[in-house]
């Protein structure tokens, strides 16, 4: 039986995925979840718990690629949806616009962010969300932290690939960082 993946349009199977990524950027979304109180100040910044390929547990913005022929908008809210839950309920505006560009490199060095898979380029989103946040797919564990948690040294170093760089760049972004 065929991989699921390899039909669905906009998905290629992991035989051509693995032959773009050799030979071009790939498009991604990374979203930091935020919760917001009354007068729309960041009172919370969610991070997943993952396990990654090699069995190290590290902390994790909410990420994916974009699919072709797919809104950003779009990939924003499947990927939020697929490790946050259903009811996350993320309120993205109507026009999207990323606090950063981050773009990894499989090179370490090039960038502050690295993937070893690949070249990719990823719009960075500070994603409000308001509703009952409970991760799924691969993800172990949501944990919420105060801007001031979340803009510790210990805790961005158990951030992988860079995202402890970008997670910083999200609470400057919203006036988090002093």
């Amino acid at each position: 039986m065929a991989d699921m993946t390899e039909t669905t349009p906009g998905w290629l199977s992991p035989d051509d995925l693995e032959l773009t990524r050799a030979r071009m950027p790939i498009l991604y979304v990374d979203a930091v979840p935020v919760r917001v109180d009354d007068s729309g100040e960041v009172t919370h910044i969610g991070l997943l718990l993952r396990i990654g390929p090699d069995g190290s547990v590290s902390r994790a913005l909410v990420s994916g690629r974009v699919l072709h022929h797919e809104r950003v908008r779009e990939a924003l809210v499947r990927h939020l949806e697929k490790d946050l839950g259903p009811m996350a309920l993320p309120r993205i505006p109507v026009s999207p616009q990323p606090f950063t560009i981050a773009e990894y490199f499989p090179t370490q060095g090039v960038t502050p962010f690295h993937d070893p898979r690949q070249h990719s380029v990823s719009l960075a989103y500070v994603v409000p969300v308001a509703g009952d946040c409970h991760p799924r797919q691969d993800a172990l564990d949501l944990v919420w932290f105060t801007p001031q948690e979340a803009s510790s040294p210990q805790l961005q170093q158990e951030m992988q690939g860079g995202q402890g760089v970008l997670l910083r760049q999200a609470l400057a972004h919203v006036g988090c960082l002093s």
